[in-house]
């Protein structure tokens, strides 16, 4: 009897969900590096509010690489978007029961990306504002007002909430080393600590304020370290349990050729 030919068209196997685990934790690092290196070296720190000239001066010669940003930064939060599917889709191949969490978890990250995409939308605003026109120093400070509040306080309670779901599937399912679960519940804590960085004003140069340095060291950098670690780990079991089947299939064949 012939062997059962391989599924095409629509009933072809769906692609390996550790496989593009790892794809998107990847994409998440160059975009998160490229980011980074754009926010300070060719953007650099941002003036007082209160300061209407230099805010001025600041915002139209930095407009062109606050654009850049905004879209890496949106390219960035599309590749997370496909981590957290593929997260949640790990997390319920080995536990059905635990699909209402993986579902939290999900959800809570879906918001994360819409209120940073807000943000950056925002973000936008201040640098089209200083396009064809004299821009007008209150509207680039209500703009600014507005997307430090969502890249701060706002999406570390989201950011909690996704770590501490996301630290419980992971311990509970065994489907990543334990230590990934214990880095997202840390992740979790450093997130919810930073919550009070609302009532810090909006000195981008202080540690502890609303759009200041803290946030991005000790709230959001960390959770998307920890997307990272998750894909490389995951990646990685993908390639041993290659190599596993492929040396299980090989064996069989040693032993006939010693008998």
């Amino acid at each position: 009897m012939a062997g059962t030919p391989p599924r095409r068209g629509l009933h072809a196997s769906s692609p390996d969900v550790r496989q593009w685990t790892g794809i998107a934790a990847v994409a998440v690092a160059v975009l998160l590096l490229a980011e980074f290196l754009v926010r300070q070296i060719m953007i650099g720190p941002r003036p007082e509010l209160s300061e209407k000239a230099e805010l001025v001066d600041f915002m139209i010669r930095t407009a062109p690489w606050t654009l850049t940003m905004v879209m890496i930064d949106a390219a960035l939060m599309a590749w997370v978007i496909v981590f957290l599917a593929c997260f949640r889709q790990l997390i319920t191949e080995s536990r059905h029961d635990i699909d209402w969490i993986a579902g939290l978890a999900f959800g809570a990250g879906l918001v994360f990306v819409g209120v940073t995409l807000v943000g950056d939308a925002l973000e936008a605003g201040t640098a089209l504002d200083t396009i064809g026109a004299p821009p007008d120093p209150s509207a680039l400070r209500a703009l600014t007002e507005g997307h430090t509040l969502m890249f701060g306080a706002i999406g570390c309670i989201l950011i909690a909430l996704v770590s501490a779901a996301s630290g419980y599937m992971t311990l509970a399912s065994g489907v990543l080393p334990k230590w990934t679960g214990r880095l997202a519940y840390t992740v979790a804590v450093l997130n919810v600590l930073a919550i009070p960085t609302a009532f810090g004003g909006t000195n981008d140069r202080a540690l502890f304020s609303a759009g200041g340095v803290g946030v991005a060291l000790f709230a959001t950098f960390p959770w998307l370290a920890w997307v990272v670690a998750v894909g490389i780990v995951t990646i990685r079991g993908r390639r041993h349990a290659a190599v596993v089947q492929h040396r299980g299939t090989l064996e069989p064949d040693r032993d006939l050729d010693g008998l």
